[in-house]
């Protein structure tokens, strides 16, 4: 059988499979249906220092193999999450602390907070769904730089994975930016920003207009941004974007990503995750596969 351990920045995980920020909560839900403790790591739903009611409703829309989401950052606040939830997630595998602010000192005051007592920090800067701060910090490379640099000042124990926005310019420029900030990790993608119309009403479905576009039909672009970032920078990189099944993971692995997360599956199957966990096994042993870190960048450019 494949050996599925992946290491990221120094700390093993079990396999590289990792829920999505946004999509799995706090895991209590889900380890109703499955342990998850199965799971190589869970990433939190985004968490800011004050507690948020998010935007709107309605929050959520579906088209054609994407969904549109704008749920805006609603979470409970980081010392309700360090109170309530923090102790019984790590009893069950790595935690990926997502985490956004309104300005740096807000991205470095909650880094401080978590530092030393997550697995990692994810730094959301990429978000689409919120009014400030969130994407602003991640579109160009010196508010990138700056803002990874702020929140790795606060993080002297816990390493520092950037989560970067497709909605821009260059992927290779802002993952360069994200490194010589501090980043020791890049995750990406996020969410696409798009808009889905009520052709009856003439107006948006959402409430909040546009929202963050992710599903199987953003796949294909978020391979290459994965490969794009992979190869321009010398630090781990998690791909993201259209996993639904193990191919579709692998996909990313061949092109540099060390882990995947995945999003929008969790909706449309909550056993996802440990489907792809065993169908990766069950891919490695078929292919010959010793151990499911090779793949990480083994793509041939034909």
């Amino acid at each position: 059988m494949a050996d599925l351990r992946v290491n990221l920045c120094g700390i093993e995980l079990k396999n590289p499979v990792i829920p999505a920020s946004g999509t799995f909560g706090f895991g209590r839900e889900f380890d109703e249906i499955y342990d998850i403790s199965a799971l190589g790591g869970v990433a939190t739903k985004g968490l800011t220092l004050e507690p948020r009611s998010g935007n709107g409703v309605p929050r959520i829309a579906e088209r054609h193999g994407v969904i549109l989401n704008a749920v805006g950052l609603q979470n409970p606040g980081v010392e309700a999450f360090l109170k309530n939830d923090l102790a019984w997630l790590k009893s069950k595998t790595r935690v990926f602390a997502n985490v956004a602010g309104k300005t740096l000192d807000e991205y470095a005051e909650i880094c401080a907070r978590l530092d030393g007592l997550v697995d990692f920090v994810e730094l959301n800067i990429s978000c689409p769904n919120v009014k400030c701060g969130g994407m602003a910090f991640g579109i160009r490379p010196e508010s990138i730089r700056e803002v990874t640099a702020a929140a790795k000042s606060s993080l002297k124990r816990t390493p520092l994975i950037v989560k970067l926005s497709p909605n821009v310019e260059s992927i290779p420029a802002n993952a360069a930016a994200a490194r010589e900030g501090g980043a020791d990790c890049l995750s990406l993608v996020n969410t696409f920003t798009g808009l889905a119309i009520d052709v009856e009403r003439g107006r948006p479905v959402l409430a909040n207009n546009t929202g963050g576009v992710s599903g199987a039909g953003i796949k294909p672009i978020a391979v290459r941004m994965v490969y794009e970032a992979a190869h321009a920078v010398d630090i781990p990189v998690v791909g993201m974007g259209g996993i639904a099944c193990a191919e579709d993971a692998i996909e990313f692995l061949m092109a540099g990503a060390t882990a995947v997360q995945v999003g929008t599956a969790n909706f449309t199957d909550t056993q996802s995750c440990p489907k792809i966990i065993a169908e990766l096994s069950d891919w490695c042993d078929r292919h010959g596969v010793k151990r499911v870190s090779e793949l990480t960048g083994s793509l041939k450019l034909n």
